[in-house]
């Protein structure tokens, strides 16, 4: 298999997740700029939207969004527990979450990454994506995980976009201006993650602080 990613993208994720269960995965650098990998191919070819991830099975099948990755190489070592059972209340949770990091906080994000093209729009924006954190924040009061006491997927795809924001506790070549100090709760889940040796891992793959 092989993995399209760009280092300090959403593309992390699945890169943690790859190395929580010691998956045999190739990794394949695009460059945003010019849409080509690092052997110059074209990487519109593999995914016509253009962005990361994308996950080439090795037969023929490509697939391109984040949430059916993650769940992809999750059910690929079930025991692990990176994802709930399929068809289980719990694997539902799990997709509630993922639907909501994808539609409220990863979305959220970019009018703030492109702030100058945005204009006026991050006044609105910014608020809001606040406002999902301070939920999270809250979520993380009564558990160490997104989910309960168990690490999943959904906190590799949360992991990776909280390093877009900027704060005293954050390192990240993506930034977004907004801070996220003040949220203890998150805080802490953040350096629970980080010090996760498949997430030390795919970092310093990745060239990330």
């Amino acid at each position: 298999m092989k993995l399209y990613c760009i280092p300090a993208s959403c593309s992390l994720a699945p890169h943690i997740i790859a190395r929580e269960l010691d998956l045999d995965l190739t990794f394949c650098r695009v460059d945003p700029a010019t849409h080509r990998t690092e052997a110059g191919a074209d990487y519109v070819a593999v995914n016509p939207h253009g962005y990361v991830p994308a996950l080439d099975l090795g037969d023929g099948t490509v697939l391109r969004e984040g949430p059916a990755i993650l769940q992809y190489l999750a059910d690929l070592k079930p025991d692990a527990g990176l994802a709930p059972p399929n068809g289980s209340v719990d694997r539902y949770r799990l997709q509630e979450m993922l639907g909501f990091l994808s539609s409220e906080i990863h979305k959220g994000f970019v009018p703030l990454l492109y702030a100058r093209l945005a204009g006026r729009w991050v006044e609105t924006a910014k608020p809001k994506l606040a406002a999902r954190y301070a939920w999270i924040d809250a979520q993380l009061a009564a558990h160490d995980f997104l989910l309960g006491d168990t690490f999943t997927v959904a906190d590799a795809y949360l992991f990776a976009l909280t390093g877009w924001g900027q704060a005293p506790w954050l390192t990240s070549y993506y930034r977004a201006d907004i801070h996220f100090d003040h949220l203890h709760n998150l805080q802490s889940w953040y350096g629970r993650v980080r010090g996760r040796p498949a997430v030390r891992t795919a970092l310093q793959e990745e060239g990330l602080p």
